[in-house]
Parts: C-alpha cells; structure tokens; sequence
C-alpha cells in the first residue's frame, strides 16, 4: 500500500499527525507492506526565510486575536502534542520560510532518509527554535541526520528539487487539499488532520481491504 502524505514543517498538526499516524502503522499486521512519502505543503509561501517577532505575534497579526487569545491556542496544542509524547516549545520557535525544507525533504526521499531528516526538521522547529528557513541553520540541523553534508550544500546553494516542491504542491491543488497534515491512501482513500489513532487503524484496514 502505497501513503501518501502532505505537511509542512512549520505545522504543529502536522508533526502530531505524524506521531498518531505512526503508532497506527506500527500495530498495523500489514505494516511491512506499506510505503510511506511525504509531500510538500507550505502554509505561508510568502514567508520571509526567517520571520521577525516571535510566533505569538505573527499568530496576533495573521487572525486578529489577543495577545491572550494566541498564547491560549498555543498552549493547548502543547498540551495535546503533550500526549502524544511531542515537546513543543513555541517560546523558542521561530518561523519563516519552508521551502528549502522541503527540497531537503526530497533529497532525503531519494536517499531512504525521508523519515529521519522529517523528524529532525521537525524537532529543530518545534523544540529548538532553529529557523529552518535560513540555509545555515538547516546545514546545521541536517548534521547526523545520514544525509551528505556536501549534497546538502549542494542543494541549498542551488535550485535543485525546487521543481519537486511546486509538483506536490500542484497536485495538492489539484486534488482539492487546502489544509494539512492530508494522508493519501493508494491513490482513493483521504483522511484529512491529525485524527486519533483509530481513524487511522481504521483508514489502513478499509484501504487493505479494498486492494
């Protein structure tokens, strides 16, 4: 079975769909038989490569809410991520742009390294206010991660996989999806958000069953 899945690193549902997606696949019996991708997204692609003012204030200037209001929003997802075994510290997050991100993300699919360098994306985001958005930043967090230190200058200082980002993204579009995390299952199955570990139990065994 083939899933197919589109996110954006600067989403904190993202990174907690993951996670549930994840405890869904691993007490899966037909786990060995399914391949995972992830796919690009990007919730602001006009974002600046590393944004001014902390999360809180681009929360306030992006809906109009209160100081108070955004601090609460935050605080509850940190507590939902809480959950599912996340650290989320939107303190220290600073946002900005994905885009180099995600040609990291295909690099990384085409050396079998998608799964690692997602993760650590994520957690240099989330937890140690790295701002991915600048191309230094994800040289750095690309370190250990099993990806060719040279390839990834490689790609940072080039244009290369650029051309992969703008396809996902098209095919996101043309597929109707507008908000993220969206799992793709075999090409006819879609389940949208990070839904609890039993929707997605559920969603593996109906697209199992239908092959």
């Amino acid at each position: 079975m083939k899933v197919e899945i589109w996110s954006d690193i600067a989403c904190p549902w993202c990174a907690i769909g993951r996670r549930r997606f994840e405890a869904a696949l691993a007490d899966f019996d037909g786990r060995d038989e399914v391949s995972v991708r992830w796919r690009s997204f990007e919730l602001d692609p006009r974002a600046p490569r590393v944004r001014e003012g902390s999360l809180t204030d681009t929360l306030v200037g992006k809906y109009g809410v209160s100081r108070e209001r955004a601090d609460g929003m935050q605080r509850s997802i940190t507590e939902t991520a809480a959950v599912d075994g996340l650290e989320f510290r939107f303190d220290l997050a600073r946002g900005g742009n994905t885009f180099d991100a995600h040609r990291l993300l295909h690099l990384a699919a085409d050396r079998g390294l998608q799964p690692a360098v997602q993760d650590r994306l994520f957690t240099a985001y989330f937890r140690e206010g790295e701002p991915i958005g600048d191309p230094e930043a994800l040289r750095r967090v690309m370190a250990g991660t099993g990806l060719d230190d040279d390839e990834v200058r490689t790609v940072l200082d080039g244009d290369a996989y650029g051309d992969a980002v703008r396809a996902d993204q098209e095919l996101a579009r043309r597929l109707g999806i507008t908000a993220v995390p969206f799992f793709v299952l075999d090409d006819r199955y879609g389940v949208s958000g990070a839904q609890p570990v039993a929707v997605f139990k559920e969603a593996l065994a109906t697209a199992t069953a239908a092959a």
